[in-house]
């Protein structure tokens, strides 16, 4: 009885997650520029494969708003062709970092320049979706985009056929917004299915002359890496663009599986098991060409709150998923490509951490500090240079805030007596002309105690400076001894 109770649950809930999962899948491959099949496709691994493997119990995979921009990117400057070859690297990347146990490690990258990463791509999101929102083509990179939104307004203006597909795409997102407070209703239809069936019946019933989604057909869709694409692998544009989908995918993945574990009272998050899970559904994915995929916090947790028990709501759901895409693939057609723009616009919204921000500057200012440079790295120059710059604050922030030292100076008032200097804490070179300023303020005419004893680190360029000073103050001045 406790089994039936329990499938009954997993069953309602694979419902739920298949009615969020089908919107936000084909709403992310038509913002990466592939067939709207292909988020489909990496649905169903992230359900059928990637579900059954051990790791998170609860957590439900697919294509994510987060590597959109990676990924549009990717296919802009090596084709379609290439994707699968990068997803394939990048899965096989993880199931190396899961076997050599590195998955804890991911717990170990600030939170700051994670949720710098998610405000970027949520910036870059919102600044490509915007131009799909009024059925134009954007210019392509973040800056390029941003810089566009002005000829955006003035040709929108102009144009009955771009004012109606805003006009879609602005209810949409208003759907999205208002939906889940009818709280009788949403328990019946996600929001994101909801917003986008109104918005497809709001299209057909007024004959609106908006684009509609490009349908392929799944097999048509489905483009296996050739040689000449593997052979690509060997380029150093390439594989930052592997590292890359790699390391992204892994700290989305394992922190969505963190926030999970928070939201239920069942078993725990096994990292490395998870990570190879990820691996192994990215490896699969590449195979197909598809989409990469992540662990997806919206659909997980609505996994958990529709009451999910086990792992077999989410292999369900990629079962849901690939019936669809097998006998409904011409039902894409019909949905408006504004109104998945609206729903990838809030979901863009939802990635900048708003909230957080505030409270984070006046307690952490440095951790603000990090996530806003990370943020702007990413919308100024690319998702993994920003990435790679908001670690480097991160280090160097972490380094200046471990690096105290405090010079306790004493000066007798009997001038035959030395002044004793007692160096506390942890001496670096990011101290180093504090300490060098507060030894040469110490009076010319007396000899120096130099206690070094109290230091719990002295790295290689303090030593080598202090010992400099104290030669040249016997030199110049009078002795000075070195206690350490």
């Amino acid at each position: 009885m406790k089994r039936f109770t329990s499938f009954r649950a997993d069953f309602t809930a694979s419902l739920v997650v298949f009615l969020v999962a089908v919107p936000l899948c084909v709403g992310v491959a038509v913002a990466s520029g592939v067939p709207a099949e292909l988020g489909l496709v990496t649905g169903v691994v992230g359900g059928l494969l990637t579900g059954l493997l051990p790791g998170s119990s609860l957590q439900v995979s697919g294509p994510a708003a987060g590597l959109t921009v990676l990924v549009f990117e990717a296919v802009k400057e090596y084709g379609i062709g290439a994707l699968g070859a990068l997803v394939l690297a990048a899965g096989a990347l993880q199931l190396a970092m899961g076997a050599l146990k590195l998955g804890r490690w991911f717990r170990a990258i600030s939170v700051a320049v994670v949720q710098g990463m998610l405000a970027g791509i949520g910036l870059v999101l919102i600044a490509g979706q915007l131009y799909a929102l009024a059925d134009a083509k954007a210019p392509g990179s973040g800056l390029a985009n941003l810089g566009g939104m002005p000829g955006l307004v003035t040709a929108t203006a102009g144009s009955g056929t771009a004012l109606a597909a805003l006009a879609i795409g602005i209810g949409t997102i208003a759907v999205l917004v208002l939906w889940p407070r009818w709280r009788r209703a949403a328990r019946i239809l996600p929001a994101p299915l909801a917003a986008v069936a109104l918005a497809t019946v709001a299209v057909w019933a007024l004959d609106l002359p908006v684009a509609r989604v490009e349908v392929s057909g799944l097999l048509h869709a489905i483009q296996p890496p050739g040689l000449a694409d593997l052979g690509r692998l060997t380029e150093i544009g390439v594989l930052g663009t592997v590292l890359a989908f790699a390391l992204i995918a892994s700290a989305e993945s394992l922190f969505s599986a963190a926030a999970v574990d928070r939201l239920h009272d069942g078993p725990r998050t096994e990292y490395d098991k998870e990570l190879m899970a990820q691996g192994a559904g990215n490896a699969v994915c590449g195979l197909l060409g598809a989409l990469p995929m992540t662990a997806v916090i919206v659909r997980s947790a609505a996994n958990v709150q529709a009451g999910a028990k086990t792992k077999a709501s989410r292999v369900l759901h990629g079962v849901w998923l690939l019936v669809f895409a097998a006998a409904f693939p011409a039902a894409l057609g019909v949905v408006p490509v504004a109104a998945l723009a609206g729903v990838l616009v809030h979901a863009g919204c939802k990635l900048i951490p708003l909230r957080e921000l505030r409270p984070l500057w006046r307690e952490h200012r440095g951790e603000a500090v990090v996530l806003l440079v990370t943020a702007l790295a990413i919308v100024t120059v690319n998702m993994f240079e920003g990435v790679l710059i908001g670690l480097l604050m991160a280090i160097a922030k972490t380094a200046w805030e471990t690096s105290h030292v405090h010079l306790d100076i004493h000066t007798p008032d009997d001038e035959d007596e030395p002044v004793t200097v007692r160096a506390v804490g942890n001496a670096t070179f990011l101290r180093l002309p504090k300490i060098l300023d507060q030894l040469e303020a110490l009076p010319a005419d007396r000899e120096v105690e130099l206690d070094l004893t109290g230091l719990r680190h002295l790295d290689h360029a303090c030593g080598t400076a202090l010992t400099n000073w104290a030669e040249q103050h016997r030199r110049t001045r009078r002795a000075v001894e070195l206690v350490s």
